[in-house]
């Protein structure tokens, strides 16, 4: 049986002043609950964790040495199929 997986792209902005593009970073579902009671997203690595409600990402944790940033953009991204 297959399952579909949901997927939002977060934008992490380049560092201030650095010219650098931002980096996109794809986050999946977590059984997690973040403290405005959504499910919490995460990246692969499990360094960007963030609650998403509509199309903004409250960041719980990012990466090491991204700015701070309480809050990001996040873009659903259309539904994979996975195996159950």
């Amino acid at each position: 049986m297959k399952s579909l997986e949901r997927r939002y792209a977060v934008t992490l902005p380049g560092p201030v002043c650095g010219h650098a593009p931002p980096a996109v970073v794809v986050v999946h579902r977590t059984d997690a609950l973040g403290p405005g009671g959504g499910p919490v997203w995460a990246s692969s690595d499990g360094t960007l964790r963030v609650e998403i409600t509509g199309e903004v990402a409250t960041v719980l944790s990012a990466p090491v040495g991204t700015a701070p940033h309480p809050c990001l953009h996040a873009v659903p991204l259309p539904d994979r199929v996975v195996p159950a």
